[in-house]
C-alpha cells in the first residue's frame, strides 16, 4: 500500500497536468452525449429533448428506408478510402523527397510550403476552387478548356477527381511532417553502409526508409480509419458550393445531416443518422486495430 501511495505522489505532476485535457473531453465530448436521446424522440422545440415524446426506432426505420442511404454511405466510404491511399502515397513521396534536399533553408521553405494549405479555412479553399473552376471567369476554362468550357458546378462527372485532388492538397503537407520527423531519426550509418554495398536509392527506401517509417505508417492508418464514416463537411460542402446537380457524388453522411437537420421536424432524423455513423466508425476502428494486431502486434494502440 505504502509503495502504490509513493508510486502515485510521484505521478501527481502528470495527474494535475491531465485535469484541464479532461475537462476539456467531458464538456465538450461526454456531456453532449445526452443528446442522443433525441434520435429516440420526435423533437419539439417548446418541450426540449428530454421532454419530446419517443417514437422508438421511427427516425432509423425512416433513414433506412431513404433511397439516399446507399449514396451518402458509399460517397462517405469510398472517399475516405481514396483520401487514406491518396494521402499515404504521396506523403511519403513528397516527405522522401524533402529529406533528400541538402539545403537546410530549402528544406524548410518546403516543408512549410506543403503545410501552409492545412492552415487555411475550408471557406477560403472554397473561393480558391471556384478562381479555378468559375465558368465565366475560372482560370481553367479561361485557359486549357478555352475552346469547349466545362460547367463544373453542373457537371458530376469531374467532382471525384476535384474533391480528391483538393482534399489531398490541402491535408498531404500534415502526414509529410510526420513522416520526415520519422525519416529523420533513421540511422543514416544505414544508407552509408547500403551505398557502399551498391544499393541505389530505390533500395534504400525500399530496404530501409519505408519499413522504418512503417509505425508511422500504421499509426496515420488507424486514426484514418477511425475517421472513415466521417466526412470534412466543408470539404464536400463549401467546396461543391451545395450544388443539387451534384448531389449523387458529393453527398456524405456529414452534409445529409445537415439538411436533415434544417428540414422541419429533422432532428430526430438527424440525430439518428449521428448516432449510425458513429457506431460505424466504431466498429471499423475496432476491425482495423484487430486487423494490425494480427499483422503486427506491438503497433496496435489497443
Amino acid at each position: 500500500m505504502t509503495k502504490k501511495l509513493a508510486n502515485l505522489k510521484e505521478f501527481i505532476p502528470l495527474y494535475l497536468m491531465m485535469i484541464p485535457c479532461a475537462v476539456y473531453l467531458i464538456i465538450n465530448n461526454y456531456i453532449p452525449m445526452v443528446g442522443i436521446v433525441s434520435a429516440f424522440k420526435k423533437f419539439r422545440i417548446t418541450d426540449g429533448i428530454l421532454g419530446s415524446p419517443w417514437v422508438g426506432l421511427k427516425n432509423f426505420e425512416y433513414l433506412f428506408r431513404s433511397h439516399d442511404l446507399a449514396i451518402i454511405i458509399r460517397n462517405t466510404l469510398l472517399y475516405n478510402a481514396s483520401f487514406i491511399i491518396v494521402n499515404t502515397i504521396v506523403g511519403l513521396f513528397l516527405a522522401i523527397l524533402i529529406s533528400e534536399i541538402k539545403n537546410e533553408k530549402m528544406k524548410k521553405l518546403y516543408q512549410s510550403s506543403i503545410l501552409l494549405p492545412f492552415t487555411l479555412s475550408m471557406v477560403i479553399v472554397s473561393y480558391i476552387v471556384f478562381a479555378f473552376l468559375s465558368q465565366k471567369n475560372g482560370m481553367l476554362n479561361n485557359s486549357i478548356f478555352k475552346n469547349n468550357p466545362v460547367e463544373w458546378y453542373s457537371d458530376p462527372s469531374w467532382w471525384p477527381l476535384i474533391l480528391i485532388l483538393v482534399q489531398c492538397w490541402k491535408t498531404v503537407g500534415y502526414g509529410a511532417l510526420i513522416y520526415i520527423a520519422g525519416i529523420a531519426t533513421i540511422d543514416r550509418s544505414l544508407y552509408e553502409a547500403a551505398a557502399i554495398d551498391g544499393a541505389g536509392k530505390w533500395t534504400q527506401i525500399k530496404h530501409i526508409t519505408l519499413p522504418a517509417l512503417l509505425p508511422s505508417i500504421i499509426t496515420m492508418f488507424l486514426l484514418s480509419v477511425s475517421r472513415i464514416g466521417y466526412s470534412d463537411f466543408g470539404l464536400f460542402y463549401l467546396i461543391p458550393q451545395g450544388s443539387g446537380t451534384l448531389f449523387n457524388v458529393t453527398s456524405t453522411i456529414d452534409t445529409y445531416v445537415y439538411s436533415t437537420m434544417m428540414a422541419p421536424g429533422g432532428i430526430g432524423r438527424s440525430a439518428a443518422t449521428g448516432l449510425m455513423q458513429a457506431l460505424v466508425g466504431f466498429i471499423l476502428i475496432v476491425l482495423a486495430n484487430a486487423l494490425v494486431r494480427k499483422l503486427s502486434s506491438k503497433d496496435a494502440i489497443f
